[in-house]
């Protein structure tokens, strides 16, 4: 009984307070597109590998909810009353006949698209205790938008025909408030095992490791739809303690864009001017400087989402800086675009609103 106290009181303090160390993400630094998820991928490279019968154990660190009961997010109502919840322990899969029997261990990115392989098949980033039966009805299914379902969970999660654009096939859709943790999720799979992929068979989702164009296009909207939340933030941490890498897209979403997004390629491609921006997230206004320019040399100033969607926002110009008050911007990553009079040439800045 000592010996398990010590080692859960050593397990809760790696942890607890697991942040990553400073300058964890300098080797990406200053990149875009693949040499960025290249970068990414031999930061998160090499992790601990953990046991696969451990996971249970692990998910009592990252999947507590404050009320102690099993974070399943296919059975959660957030701010409402889940239809019922699971306790650690005693709640384990086993047999189920129905939705709330049990929960097990879901990969997220189904086990049959990586040959059920080592280290992916107890990667902690991917793998979450779901609801058995919900579980079961979501298969090796790839995620998506659902237009008629053909079954609906106690919670909201649909199965049945994608109408997301570019695959027709069965999907399964999570509600709006965990896609964007999902996106996040394949996002780190595409990266902590890029170019390691040579035998996954891939899926309607993915080539391998990669993600298809027209689920980089979901992704990357769920992304920016449903950003990173105190959940995520705990989760990382926690499974940073156990597996030593993070996700890096929970600790800086705008890699996301950099790396797929229309515009990921601009300063490796085209050289253009990256302009400073700060605060940065921000809430109320944010301002990027313009060395040289004032009011008059500036032709345009745009503000869109890494989608192309354009925003209007109104902003003030001084012989330094720019000032964009943001407090219209939904919460996401967005790109300005910045073209002077009298030039072919455009700036570029990229911020968080928060």
């Amino acid at each position: 009984m000592k010996i398990v106290t010590l080692i859960s009181f050593f397990l809760f303090a790696s942890w607890s307070f697991s942040q990553p160390p400073q300058g964890y993400y300098d080797p990406a630094a200053g990149l875009y597109g693949p040499a960025l998820q290249q970068a990414l991928h031999d930061i998160i490279d090499d992790h601990t590998v953990l046991n696969y019968d451990f996971l249970y154990t692990a998910f009592e660190s990252t999947d507590k909810k404050p009320n102690g009961k099993v974070w399943d997010m296919y059975s959660d109502i957030p701010g409402g009353i889940p239809p019922y919840e699971f306790t650690f322990g005693s709640d384990e899969c086993g047999s189920y006949n129905s939705e709330g029997d049990c929960y097990n261990r879901e990969h997220s990115w189904p086990r049959s698209w990586f040959n059920d392989m080592a280290p992916m098949d107890s990667d902690l980033f991917h793998l979450y205790p779901t609801d058995g039966y919900v579980n079961n009805k979501r298969s090796n299914h790839p995620y998506g938008k659902v237009g008629s379902a053909s079954w609906t969970s106690d919670n909201g999660c649909k199965l049945g025909d994608c109408i997301t654009a570019g695959y027709s096939g069965t999907v399964f859709e999570p509600i709006d408030t965990y896609k964007g943790d999902l996106a996040r999720t394949y996002f780190y799979m595409a990266t902590r095992y890029y170019k390691e992929d040579q035998s996954w068979p891939g899926s309607p989702m993915t080539n391998g490791s990669q993600l298809k164009s027209w689920a980089i296009t979901m992704l990357l909207q769920w992304h920016q739809d449903d950003p990173v939340s105190q959940k995520e933030i705990d989760r990382n941490n926690a499974a940073y303690g156990f597996q030593n890498n993070r996700n890096p897209f929970i600790d800086h979403p705008e890699y996301a864009p950099d790396i797929w997004g229309p515009n990921a390629g601009y300063q490796l491609s085209q050289n253009v001017p990256i302009l400073e921006a700060y605060p940065n997230p921000c809430a109320h206004y944010c301002c990027i400087n313009t060395p040289g320019t004032s009011t008059e040399q500036i032709q345009e100033l745009l503000v869109y989402s890494f989608d192309g969607m354009e925003y209007d926002v109104k902003f003030d110009v001084e012989a330094d800086k720019a000032t964009i008050f943001t407090s219209t911007l939904p919460q996401g990553i967005y790109f300005v675009r910045i073209k002077m009079k009298g030039s072919s040439s455009s700036y570029f800045s990229k911020i968080i609103r928060h």
